[in-house]
């Protein structure tokens, strides 16, 4: 029996990880969808090593529920992992679970970003303090595994489709 996938989703603060990760869930038949934030929904938010290595065990228990679910075939994760340790805990732990993985970071230019960002009116956090954030966090995205994705000047849906072509290949 074939193993299950997770496609991990990865990129800073804006780059469309959750409305891709969703698209290519409803695009996927029995596909669950993971959203890292909710792994570590604290008030006030608190963003530390603790607290990602936190998110990071509660994904990984979220994805060993999955995996062993009948109807699930697959799972997406949408997280900002900033960290190169974070990811390997990612993938070790994915692989002892018995899953294969891919990894996709989504990156896009200032401009592009921005654009995003200041378009977004329902995400409270969309400030602009968190939009320099996220920009300074760009170059450092572009050195982390997966395999990149300039999602500028493609809409969702132009993402979407390119991931799953490449899986497909």
């Amino acid at each position: 029996m074939k193993n299950k996938r997770v496609i991990f989703l990865n990129g800073p603060m804006g780059a469309g990880k959750t409305t891709v990760g969703r698209l290519i869930q409803r695009s996927l038949a029995g596909c669950a969808f993971i959203d890292g934030d909710w792994c570590m929904d604290l008030e006030p938010f608190v963003g530390n090593s603790e607290t990602r290595a936190l998110a990071a065990d509660n994904i990984l228990h979220m994805l060993a529920g999955y995996n062993n679910c009948s109807h699930c075939r697959g799972v997406v994760v949408a997280w900002l992992m900033d960290r190169p340790e974070i990811c390997r805990a990612l993938e070790e732990g994915a692989a002892k679970i018995g899953l294969e993985t891919a990894w996709f970071t989504l990156l896009c230019t200032e401009e592009a970003l921005g654009a995003r960002w200041r378009g977004d009116k329902l995400c409270p956090w969309r400030t602009e303090e968190n939009l320099k954030v996220s920009v300074r966090s760009l170059e450092a995205f572009s050195r982390l595994p997966g395999v990149p994705v300039d999602t500028s000047g493609m809409t969702a849906e132009q993402v979407r489709d390119h991931i799953l072509k490449h899986l497909s290949d």
